[in-house]
């Protein structure tokens, strides 16, 4: 099998994706803008041969980068970065190059248009919040302010987009006539506002759609909020998944045609009765991601589950099913994110001299990733969520001031 791994070098933990195909006999291709003497020497064993291109965002040195590998090794099976930011590119690639064990390029428009995602949960019998593709300030209005409208505010995210880029809380006419000035043709939709804690429903899924793991995170605050904020980012991923968001998770994913692949599937856990959504504590879709949860998420779910989802992602890939068998050895691993810019009442010491003992990674967080999840992060893991809880007041916790 010749499997060609896009940026396999960041985040620096995606080694191990690569490490585990290795074990299983897959030939490991990586393609990436890091110089190969600058690579993990742990992903350097893992790799058959590592193609190095100036900037991984020029499509044409990409494309001849697998068709290398392609005269080189012969025909290429996968082609993936695990990455949302190369999703786009990962499919242009197979389609270009007749790969069939992921979706094409049209195929991904359609999995990362949030206009499409609504009619996915729709065919899952998922309620979503009221949506609308923005275009004039007059229909805009009238999805806002006409009979039946949604009010204000709304919510207005950029229809297709890289995490939480672009997302913005809209309040009135003034701030949606200053949204259509500088969108500069880049395709918007505007939607209900809705609040309430936001789940994931995450799983590694076979040729048939069927997950070999499932797992389950809460994140309070929204992203958006975290980066227009400047909010102290802290979420969880769970020992046990709710069985009702389990539910909702497979037929959704089903809906979608997702298969082979990593999914992360996103939720609004209702913190009030909605007419015409729900009554609080019922889950609401909100964004279907046709890849890992970022950063070190992966890592937090074998924390979590005692198990090792890169070896279960990487026999999918090579064996379709899976083979590590299931621990019930479960826990709350946790990640909690500080900011350079604020000040807090517990140094770094502190936290490691008081959680040494749970904390399972603990560093910088790289400057692609931090406007999102902090400067610097605290991941650490717990038998009960009030000592989930209490590890995150700590570490969060501001310096009063004067």
């Amino acid at each position: 099998m010749n499997f060609v791994f896009v940026s396999p070098q960041f985040p620096h933990t995606y080694w191990q994706f690569c490490d585990r195909l290795h074990r299983n006999g897959a030939n490991v291709l990586g393609i990436g803008d890091t110089p190969y003497d600058q690579l993990d020497q742990r992903l350097k064993d893992a790799l058959t041969e590592y193609y190095w291109v100036p900037n991984l965002g020029d499509y044409a040195s990409v494309f001849k980068a697998v068709a290398f590998f392609s005269y080189k090794y012969g025909k290429v099976d996968w082609i993936e970065s695990n990455n949302e930011y190369w999703l786009a590119q990962d499919a242009a690639l197979r389609t270009d190059f007749n790969v069939t064990t992921g979706p094409g390029r049209e195929r991904m428009l359609s999995l990362q248009s949030k206009a499409d995602m609504k009619l996915g949960y729709a065919r899952a019998g998922v309620a979503t919040a009221r949506q609308v593709r923005l275009t004039t300030l007059e229909d805009a209005l009238r999805f806002v302010e006409g009979e039946g409208g949604v009010g204000w505010p709304v919510f207005a995210k950029p229809e297709r987009g890289v995490g939480s880029a672009g997302a913005q809380k809209v309040c009135d006419r003034r701030g949606l006539e200053a949204l259509l000035a500088r969108m500069d043709g880049t395709p918007y939709v505007l939607e209900e506002y809705v609040t309430g804690d936001i789940c994931s429903y995450d799983a590694i899924l076979d040729s048939r759609g069927l997950p070999l793991f499932e797992n389950m995170e809460e994140f309070p605050p929204s992203m958006a909020r975290i980066a227009k904020e400047g909010l102290d980012l802290w979420y969880c991923s769970l020992p046990t998944v709710d069985p009702i968001l389990r539910q909702l998770g497979r037929a959704t994913a089903f809906a979608m045609g997702l298969r082979s692949r990593f999914v992360h599937l996103e939720f609004f856990r209702l913190d009030r009765d909605r007419p015409g959504l729900g009554a609080k504590g019922d889950y609401v879709g909100l964004e279907v991601n046709s890849r890992p949860p970022g950063g070190y998420t992966p890592d937090m779910m074998n924390f979590a589950h005692s198990t090792d989802v890169y070896q279960i992602w990487a026999d999918m890939v090579t064996c379709d099913r899976r083979v590590v068998p299931e621990s019930q050895d479960r826990y709350f691993c946790v990640y909690a994110g500080r900011r350079d810019g604020h000040a807090y009442a517990h140094s770094h010491q502190d936290v490691l001299a008081r959680y040494g003992d749970a904390i399972v990674m603990c560093e910088r967080m790289p400057d692609a990733l931090s406007n999102d999840m902090g400067n610097q992060m605290y991941t650490a893991r717990f038998k009960t969520a009030s000592e989930k809880d209490d590890f995150v007041r700590f570490v969060q916790e501001r310096a009063q001031q004067g």
